[in-house]
């Protein structure tokens, strides 16, 4: 059974979502989430909601929760890479692609990035344009940019 959870945060209501004690989606405000979903706070998701305060607070700049993002071997190798950006560091879409070794992968990486279910926890906010300029971020540039200027403090 699917379980999710509202928390209230600096850039709008966060849902969470959690199945067999593993979280599995993060949606932000308006994001449509499942019909199947059961809103219920369980203990991961309460530990997910503390941990992503914390971490908007300042005090937290690496999560620790089991996590199940579901999708393609090519886009776990994606998420997996993003787990290693350091909090405040940017990375490119080809330095994504060349850190699971594909250095021709970007536009694969971008799409991958687009369909991370679970962003902040996979910080695919980290990754920015080849130029240095924010581009492609599936809930919007301008929460992009509030996440990295708040990484930036």
């Amino acid at each position: 059974m699917k379980s999710i959870y509202f928390y209230p945060s600096e850039i709008g209501k966060i849902g969470i979502a959690a199945e067999d004690n593993f979280i599995t989606n993060l949606y932000f405000s308006g994001e449509p989430i499942p019909q199947d979903a059961v809103i219920q706070e369980t203990e991961i998701l309460k530990e997910a909601g503390n941990q992503l305060q914390a971490y908007f607070s300042g005090q937290l700049k690496v999560f620790i929760l089991p996590l199940a993002p579901t999708g393609t071997e090519f886009m776990r190798r994606v998420w997996q890479s993003l787990q290693t950006i350091p909090y405040g560091e940017t990375r490119s879409y080809q330095e994504v692609a060349q850190s699971i070794g594909n250095k021709k992968a970007y536009r694969a990486v971008g799409q991958a990035n687009n369909r991370n279910p679970l962003p902040i926890f996979i910080p695919c906010h980290r990754v920015i344009g080849a130029n240095g300029k924010l581009i492609g971020y599936g809930s919007g540039l301008d929460i992009k940019a509030k996440l990295l200027e708040l990484e930036k403090q």
